[in-house]
């Protein structure tokens, strides 16, 4: 009960902000999504990631760890999931880059603090760290559809996360003036991106809710899956392996929407899987955690 409790407190603020971008369409507001959605993918964001490892503290030992995990895990989940596309006839470009990158941030870093304390919230800051990466890298291409490697290589947030994980590996931080200001910046992000969701759900066809629930059923299968088995095969001590499988098991992540809207591929249905597997993460999240505590 107390896990759940916990869930519903992480999952609310989620679904509030949401309802004010819902709500702020449906009143007959305007709201430019191209506007805010660059504001969000070229400011914010960026500087949440590298707020966040900057702040971080993790041992050698274990960041090497639970990284190689991780990126043996991703590794994983990438070709399942790519072959679960393929089988099922699903558009690659909408659906691939979802299925695979999970909402890491605000979701799961609070929740393994929660769950695991301070240790658990420094080891889930690492994969939060490697999905970033992996996101607007490898994610970026998926959805831009492009062989260009400039649309990779220029994305913000990819400078962002090279950054801040330098910092992190050398120890170093920047001047309170310069991480009070990007602190400041980096909470715009969770707000922008939740509020242009909340706008997305308001624009939803019924028909793309149907296809979101099997989908992200079949997300959270194969990701928490794959990550119980890589964890074990990692030998992962049980705070680690705890992180690891309640990251990947995490919900689709509202960034996933953002990249759709900006790169031209199916917000809506995208949008759609946000907010199910969200949903659903009320019941799959609390279930993950007595699995593995």
């Amino acid at each position: 009960m107390n896990l759940a409790l916990t869930v519903l407190e992480i999952v609310t603020p989620v679904f509030a902000l949401a309802g004010i971008g819902f709500l702020w369409v449906k009143a007959g507001f305007e709201y430019r999504v191209e506007f805010v959605t660059r504001l969000s993918m070229t400011l914010a964001v960026p500087v949440l990631i590298f707020v966040a490892l900057v702040e971080t503290e993790v041992t050698a030992q274990v960041l090497t760890q639970i990284s190689l995990a991780s990126v043996v895990a991703y590794a994983g989940v990438t070709l399942a999931c790519w072959v679960a596309v393929w089988l099922t006839g699903l558009n690659r470009r909408t659906y691939l880059a979802p299925m695979i990158m999970a909402n890491t941030g605000n979701i799961g870093l609070p929740l393994a603090l929660f769950a695991f304390g301070e240790t658990g919230l420094g080891l889930a800051v690492v994969v939060f760290a490697i999905m970033a990466i992996y996101s607007f890298t490898f994610g970026v291409w998926l959805v831009a559809d492009t062989s260009n490697p400039l649309t990779v290589i220029k994305e913000p947030m990819v400078g962002a996360t090279v950054l801040g994980a330098l910092f992190l590996w050398q120890g170093w931080e920047p001047p309170a003036v310069v991480m009070n200001t990007l602190g400041l910046i980096s909470q715009l992000a969770i707000p922008l991106m939740l509020i242009t969701l909340g706008v997305a759900v308001a624009r939803l066809a019924p028909g793309n809710l149907t296809r979101a629930v099997w989908v992200s059923l079949l997300k959270a299968a194969i990701c928490v899956g794959i990550a119980w088995v890589v964890g074990r095969w990692f030998e992962l001590p049980p705070v680690a392996f705890g992180v690891l499988v309640l990251q990947l098991g995490t919900p689709v992540a509202v960034t996933n929407y953002l990249l759709a809207e900006k790169y031209g591929a199916d917000s809506n249905a995208v949008a759609g899987l946000v907010v199910v597997s969200t949903l659903l993460s009320v019941a799959l999240l609390p279930l993950i955690l007595a699995a593995v505590l």
